[in-house]
C-alpha cells in the first residue's frame, strides 16, 4: 500500500516560498544560496552548522548478508534498510538513507563511502558478508573523518553485553567467573568476544562450523580459513584452556550460550542438559534461533532470549544504534572505542531496576523513553573522561 517505509520532506514553509520580493526561494536557493556556499568552502566545518550534514547517516548494504537470507542481492536489501531507517527517525530523530549498492568488492565500498562522506555526519555499515566487512569498517576507519558504525559488530554487541549483565544478576553469577560459549565466529560474534573481553570475561570459547578456535588449531590448520585474522584474533582473546571438540563438545558445564551463526536448531535437548545449573541461553539468530524458547526451558536453562519480537527477552539491536547514532552526530565524535561500547553497555542494562528485574525482562523494550537519554549521559561521560 505505502510504496516503502520512508520519504524526504522539505524543512522549509511554502508560505511566500514564491513571492517575487519577499519570497524565500531566493534565500533558500539562487542567489542566497551562494553566500552560505562560500563560507562552507573556506571552513568545511560550517557544514555541520548550515546542512543537514549534522544529521544525516548513510545505511550502506551490498545484499551480501541480509537477516538470515544470506545473498540476497541490493534490491532485496532494501526494504530491511528503508525499515531501519524508520527506526533511526522514530528513535533517534535521525535522517538516515538506504545506500543499497551494486558492487560487492571490498574496494569498491570502501571506496564509495570515502566519496559520499561530505554530506553525512556518521556511517552505519549493514549487512555485508564476513570478514570482509570487517575489513570494510577497519578500512574506513583509518581514512573517514566521521564514526563508522556497523550494526552487528557494534550494536549487536552492545545489547547482547546489556542483557548478560542482568541475566547474570538473576543467577547470582559474575562475569570474571563464569564460562561462556559462543556459537558463530562471524562480525557479531567478533564484536561479542571483544565487547566480553573488554568487560572482563575471561573464559569465552567460540565455535565454528568446524569446532571450537583455539591458537593450536591456528597452527595446525594453516591451510583452511584459520587464515582469517579476525578469528585469529578472535583465537587469540579466548578459549585459555585450549578447548576442542564440536559445540556439543564445548558446551558442556558452560555458564552461558550466546547463539549468532544464522542457523537454526543447532543446540539440543542433550546440550542444554550438560550445561551449569542455572543456565543462560542467548539464540540470536534470525529468524530461526539455534534453539526455541520452549525447547531451551525443558533442560536446566533460567533464562532464554532471541533476536525475535514474538518471544521474551528480545534482545534488539535497536535499542542501540538510533541513541549511540544521535549522541555520535551530536558530539560530532570520530570514533567509537570498546570501553565507549561496554559504558554504554552498562548504562542500558542499569535502567532495569531490581523491582523490574526477571527472568523474562532482561533488558528494556525499543521504546523505552529512558534509552535516549540514559545513553546520551553515558556517552558523553566517557568521552571527557578519555
Amino acid at each position: 500500500m505505502l510504496k516503502g517505509k520512508i520519504e524526504i520532506q522539505s524543512r522549509i514553509s511554502l508560505e511566500n516560498l514564491f513571492e517575487e520580493e519577499k519570497g524565500t526561494l531566493g534565500l533558500i536557493y539562487t542567489p542566497g544560496v551562494a553566500y552560505v556556499s562560500k563560507e562552507i568552502s573556506n571552513n568545511k566545518e560550517l557544514a555541520y552548522d548550515y546542512t543537514s550534514k549534522w544529521n544525516n547517516v548513510a545505511i550502506v548494504c551490498d545484499g551480501t548478508r541480509v537477516l538470515g537470507l544470506g545473498n540476497v542481492g541490493p534490491e532485496a536489501a532494501i526494504p530491511v534498510m528503508e525499515g531501519k531507517a524508520v527506526l533511526f527517525k522514530i528513535l533517534g530523530g535521525i535522517n538516515a538513507f538506504p545506500l543499497c549498492i551494486s558492487t560487492q568488492n571490498k574496494d569498491e565500498i570502501i571506496r564509495f563511502v570515502k566519496e559520499i562522506e561530505p554530506i553525512f555526519g556518521a556511517i552505519n555499515i549493514e549487512d555485508i558478508e564476513s570478514p570482509k566487512v570487517l575489513e570494510i569498517v577497519e578500512g574506513l576507519q583509518e581514512i573517514l573523518s566521521i564514526p563508522i558504525f556497523h550494526d552487528d559488530q557494534h550494536g549487536t554487541a552492545v545489547i547482547t553485553l546489556a542483557a548478560l549483565i542482568n541475566a547474570l544478576r538473576i543467577v547470582g553469577k559474575k562475569l570474571d567467573a563464569i564460562k561462556l560459549v559462543i556459537a558463530g565466529a562471524g562480525s557479531a560474534g567478533y564484536g561479542i568476544v571483544k565487547i566480553l573481553h573488554e568487560a572482563g570475561c575471561q573464559d569465552i570459547i567460540v565455535t565454528d562450523s568446524k569446532g571450537a578456535l583455539s591458537i593450536d588449531r591456528d597452527n595446525n590448520n594453516s591451510s583452511d580459513d584459520m587464515k582469517n585474522q579476525y578469528k585469529l584474533e578472535i583465537s587469540q582473546k579466548t578459549n585459555p584452556r585450549k578447548l576442542i571438540g564440536n559445540l556439543a563438545h564445548v558446551i558442556e558445564g558452560a555458564d552461558v550460550f550466546i547463539g549468532v551463526s544464522g542457523k537454526g536448531g543447532i543446540l539440543n535437548h542433550q546440550m542444554i542438559q550438560s550445561m551449569n545449573h542455572d543456565a543462560i541461553v542467548f539464540a540470536l539468530s534470525n529468524p530461526d534461533p539455534e534453539i526455541l524458547p520452549s525447547d531451551a526451558l525443558q533442560g536446566r536453562t533460567r533464562i532464554v532470549a532471541t533476536g525475535r519480537s514474538d518471544f521474551p527477552n528480545q534482545i534488539n539491536n535497536a535499542v542501540v544504534f538510533p541513541s549511540i547514532l544521535r549522541v555520535l552526530l551530536d558530539i560530532r565524535a570520530k570514533t567509537l572505542s570498546q570501553d565507549m561500547l561496554v559504558t554504554v553497555a552498562n548504562a542500558i542494562a542499569g535502567i532495569v531496576n531490581d523491582t523490574h528485574l526477571r527472568e523474562d525482562y532482561i533488558i528494556p523494550k525499543v521504546n523505552d523513553p529512558r534509552i535516549l537519554p540514559t545513553i546520551t549521559k553515558a556517552l558523553r561521560d566517557a568521552i571527557q573522561n578519555m
